[in-house]
């Protein structure tokens, strides 16, 4: 196993002293050396799939659920193909457990309520309910796809709620493992997954992958993806992003120097919703299309949620089994030491 010791500043050095698991559920834990752990510390020791036991309900019966957390989507049509779907494969992998699915989007929640009649709960009113229900233990899992302000605002709600039940556990976003440290590489089977739906990309074709994009540190994963895209040498693929970098416009150069002249547009988003529908491939003047296709490019979008990709679908659910396997107990849980 690799040390990573210089890198680790004196202070990091006063408090990481850490044991570290391979895959089953990975997820590192304190060293058995850290006698008097402080709150702050456990906490940030919490990475991959992270595990509650709630000391004071042991005596409690087993019952147990999974809430499957979304931020949703108002389009049923998309609805029906990503989100949906991916859900259902989740429930056929665990016969018999109740899998609840709860959105993050209170906008999204109140639209699909008025406009259809569903009603579905944000995580909170999900957990609250199944605990009326007696639910004593529940796995968390989401369908985001980087660990990002999304994917705090869940671990959040994880945080506030594992005290109300006998045992929890929260499982991690489509791209989170990067190879590191005998861990999975998540970005690398993502890339390799969303491959299955590229077309065949000549020398003057390029497939442009368009990302949501955010302020938060964890928008760095997309150059990580776009190290794992270079690596499956299938053709120029670029990812840019809506709202974060890079932009169109950093791309865009690119393509003028590879010589390229027709380009496929792509979303990685878990399904095909507004920014798909009409940041990408609208016709307003300010769409990705039109912007393109003003550069001289003939621009043909792909209008599929990677919910709708089979191979990508599948890492989803293996990422929410993950969080379930922890919850049952059934993951491999061997550690080995990494000293400071």
């Amino acid at each position: 196993m690799k040390k990573f010791g210089k890198m680790l500043t004196a202070a990091a050095l006063a408090v990481s002293c850490l044991a570290i698991s391979i895959p089953g559920y990975a997820a590192y834990s304190l060293s058995g050396e850290v006698k008097a752990p402080t709150p702050a510390l456990k906490d940030a020791s919490e990475i991959g799939v992270r595990v509650f036991n709630n000391a004071a309900m042991q005596n409690l019966p087993d019952k147990d659920a999974m809430v499957v957390m979304s931020f949703g989507t108002t389009m049923k049509e998309t609805r029906d193909k990503t989100i949906n779907p991916t859900i259902a494969a989740i429930q056929k992998a665990l016969p018999g457990v109740k899998v609840v699915t709860a959105y993050t989007s209170h906008i999204i929640i109140d639209r699909v309520k008025a406009n259809e009649g569903l009603v579905i709960p944000t995580p909170e009113k999900a957990l609250e309910q199944l605990k009326a229900e007696g639910y004593t233990r529940v796995a968390l899992a989401t369908l985001d796809v980087i660990p990002g302000m999304e994917y705090d605002y869940k671990t959040a709600i994880y945080r506030l709620y594992r005290d109300k039940f006998k045992k929890m556990t929260f499982g991690t976003p489509l791209l989170y493992w990067q190879g590191q440290e005998e861990q999975e590489d998540d970005v690398k089977a993502f890339a390799e997954a969303f491959a299955t739906q590229l077309p065949k990309i000549g020398k003057q074709d390029a497939v442009l992958v368009m990302a949501h994009g955010t302020p938060h540190p964890a928008n760095a994963y997309y150059s990580v993806v776009q190290d794992r895209f270079n690596g499956l040498k299938k053709g120029n693929i670029h990812i840019y992003s809506v709202e974060g970098w890079p932009s169109l416009e950093d791309v865009i150069p690119k393509l003028k120097a590879e010589k390229i002249k027709n380009v496929t547009l792509m979303p990685m988003m878990m399904v095909a919703g507004d920014h798909a529908n009409n940041d990408m491939a609208g016709d307003e003047d300010d769409s990705h299309k039109t912007i393109l296709t003003k550069q001289g490019f003939k621009v043909t979008p792909y209008i599929h949620g990677l919910g709708e990709n089979a191979a990508v679908q599948k890492l989803f659910v293996n990422h929410a089994l993950e969080s379930w396997k922890a919850l049952k107990g059934t993951a491999d849980g061997k550690t080995s030491g990494m000293k400071h």
